[in-house]
């Protein structure tokens, strides 16, 4: 009776412990770095992007002859699981350097406060500015990045928009 009774507690001590739920938004910048491959800063409670970043950096891998930087590109993110959460919507700026990824997330300031490209330039040029690039950039890359950020959206069904000076516009 005495054993039955503790494998059953521990049973359930265990199933407690490790039993599958959801990723709870973390309070704590999240930086992540996978050595030549990519290099991710994500702002607290954005650790949930980090799936939808990791396929755009697999799938930006798989392109043959791409030139190994680019200029950096800011999307306004709108991704069902960091919605769940409390965000409509994050910054996000990539750019590539020496032949690695470099992706910056954060999450937009409040009503009436600088504008959001203000807000992701300032988030990427504060960790870019201690990489210099070895050479320069060639715009083709720039589509090619483009490109591959739209069809991963698009497979994970996450709403992206490009910022730019002008404002933003839908892609």
């Amino acid at each position: 009776m005495i054993e039955t009774l503790t494998l059953i507690t521990l049973s359930f001590v265990l199933l407690i412990l490790f039993r599958p739920g959801k990723t709870p938004p973390l309070d704590n910048p999240l930086v992540i770095e996978r050595p030549g491959q990519f290099h991710m800063v994500l702002a607290s409670k954005l650790n949930l992007a980090q799936p939808f970043i990791e396929a755009i950096a697999k799938q930006l891998a798989s392109v043959a002859d791409i030139h190994p930087n680019s200029a950096t590109i800011y999307y306004e993110v709108s991704d069902k699981q960091v919605v769940a959460h409390g965000n409509t919507f994050y910054l996000l700026a990539i750019t590539r350097r020496n032949n690695i990824l470099y992706c910056q997330a954060v999450r937009p300031p409040g009503y009436g406060t600088e504008p959001h490209l203000d807000t992701i330039r300032h988030a990427a040029e504060s960790v870019l500015s201690g990489i210099p690039a070895a050479e320069g950039y060639d715009e083709g890359v720039d589509e090619k990045l483009l490109a591959v950020v739209r069809e991963v959206a698009r497979l994970r069904g996450v709403g992206i928009r490009p910022i730019t000076a002008a404002g933003t516009g839908q892609a």
